[in-house]
């Protein structure tokens, strides 16, 4: 399995700190949270990685390289403007291959997440070994959490059967998915694109499951955030 990063995100929010530091890069408690992705991908044997990027790219691409200080195999897909989630996952298509892949937003922060989990969740075959048809199977498997302050009505609707776009209790979409590549088949390289309509239109038709991830889970969108959770490890250092 092959896993994309998403970190062409301007991180508006984030300024003026992403003024002049692309927001994946932006440390959490010692580390870029870019690189706590690599290194649990790593850890799950998750080696090779397409990065996007766009504002400060080249940032990026100098202080990851080619990933080999991290065991890592890492490629990168410039984006001249972000293309949002859905684009830039199209755009990259030809880096990832033809087989599901694990994307995840660059600029979470989720240090305890077990990539291992990602590898066998679409399966092509039933539990008796028969192959699904190509246009029944899964097609994306998303890892929901518990509902945020800052979202407090949630994304999708959670059933026995998958994700459904209606219903209660909701929860919020973490930001990390298995997808397969035919999912972005009606995005063309170069159009801009978001996620979000193509998950509705397939958790509609039946074919998106998910589950509720109950670690430690973040999504950094203001300086104080980062301020906040970087403090707690840097009051215990200078005790």
């Amino acid at each position: 399995m092959k896993a994309m990063l998403l970190a062409a995100g301007r991180g508006e929010r984030m300024r003026p700190l992403t003024d002049t530091c692309p927001k994946p890069l932006l440390k959490v408690r010692g580390r870029p949270l870019i690189v706590w992705h690599i290194l649990n991908l790593v850890k799950a044997g998750i080696t090779d990685i397409v990065i996007n990027h766009a504002h400060l790219g080249h940032m990026l691409e100098d202080a990851l390289g080619d990933g080999s200080q991290y065991g890592a195999r890492l490629l990168y897909s410039a984006e001249q403007q972000a293309l949002e989630t859905a684009g830039g996952i199209a755009k990259a298509l030809p880096l990832l291959g033809d087989a599901p892949f694990v994307a995840v937003s660059a600029d979470i922060y989720i240090p305890h997440f077990d990539f291992k989990e990602c590898i066998n969740t679409l399966e092509d075959n039933d539990p008796w070994g028969n192959p699904h048809a190509p246009d029944q199977r899964d097609i994306a498997w998303l890892y929901m959490v518990k509902n945020p302050s800052f979202h407090p009505t949630g994304d999708f609707a959670m059933t026995l059967m998958g994700l459904s776009n209606e219903g209660t209790p909701r929860h919020t979409f973490a930001n990390i998915g298995v997808y397969r590549p035919e999912m972005f088949a009606s995005i063309r390289p170069g159009d801009h694109a978001k996620l979000g309509p193509l998950l509705r239109e397939f958790i509609d038709a039946g074919r998106v499951g998910g589950e509720l991830y109950r670690g430690e889970w973040h999504n950094l969108g203001t300086p104080e955030q980062l301020s906040a959770l970087n403090t707690p490890l840097f009051q215990h250092q200078q005790s």
